[in-house]
């Protein structure tokens, strides 16, 4: 992995810490979910337009893909609606890409080094660190969901990662992907709550709209850095996203910056710099 790609996915990283913090901040996070993704879907078919859909042998991983993603909206909602985001963001991220590293040996046959496999455990365990309180067995529900949702995370990351591969033409891929994903979820939430929506739309979307674009931006450069550099790497720095989101926390909210945080930020950084090295 090059320094340029390391780079480019941290940052996607600060874009996906970004539209997750906005989602816990919401009134209605269910309702945001879909509004936003329904946005990204806006966003996205200018672009699906201008460079065309990708080849047929895209097709069965876009639908693949969209049927995991259904489950993670609920199951992120359903996070988000038992525990608070310090809980549960780090516990989906931080154990999804240990789970994307051994698929995507299993099922790609994608090899790591030594260095790189510690570097993955590094950053799991760092993500993990940060965010362990012992608040955490008293929301079962919370677990429940996240550990579900780093599931679909690990799922739709490899079906997405083989599928931009295959395509040829990621930009194809990913555009066609943020077109119809949003739709699903959103259709299923629109019909349960008609009389709210339309009044949610008008008060939210200019805030929701910035969270699509960060969303959009933070998969679309996951995506790419698949087709140029291991899956399990690149999934275990995306989740550094719950580092920026603890130093978005000190800055801005005036949070504590325990003993705790910083083995864990010094475990994520080891973790890095195993990944590059490796």
């Amino acid at each position: 992995m090059t320094w340029t790609v390391l780079f480019i996915v941290l940052f996607g990283a600060l874009l996906h810490a970004s539209w997750n913090a906005l989602v816990k901040s919401s009134t209605d996070k269910t309702l945001d979910t879909a509004l936003i993704h329904v946005l990204c879907s806006v966003l996205a078919m200018p672009v699906c337009w201008y460079v065309g859909p990708p080849p047929p042998e895209s097709w069965p991983y876009i639908f693949g893909s969209l049927v995991v993603h259904v489950g993670y909206y609920f199951a992120l909602a359903g996070a988000y609606k038992h525990g608070d985001l310090g809980l549960t963001y780090p516990l989906m991220r931080g154990t999804a890409p240990m789970l994307v590293a051994m698929a995507s040996f299993g099922l790609m046959g994608e090899t790591l080094s030594h260095l790189a496999w510690l570097g993955v455990a590094s950053i799991c365990g760092g993500v993990l660190l940060l965010g362990f309180t012992k608040a955490w067995w008293s929301h079962r529900k919370a677990i429940v969901f996240a550990l579900s949702n780093a599931i679909m995370i690990a799922i739709y990351t490899v079906i997405d990662a083989k599928g931009a591969r295959n395509s040829g033409h990621v930009v194809q891929y990913i555009s066609m992907l943020f077109v119809l994903d949003g739709w699903p979820f959103a259709a299923l939430v629109f019909m349960q709550r008609q009389g709210q929506v339309w009044p949610y739309v008008r008060t939210r979307w200019p805030v929701a709209t910035g969270g699509a674009l960060a969303s959009i931006g933070s998969y679309s450069i996951a995506l790419w850095a698949m087709t140029v550099a291991p899956v399990a790497m690149v999934a275990a720095l995306r989740e550094t996203s719950v580092f920026f989101a603890a130093l978005i926390g000190a800055w801005f909210l005036k949070e504590v910056w325990t003993r705790q945080r910083i083995a864990g930020t010094v475990a994520i950084l080891s973790g890095v710099a195993a990944l590059r090295l490796g």
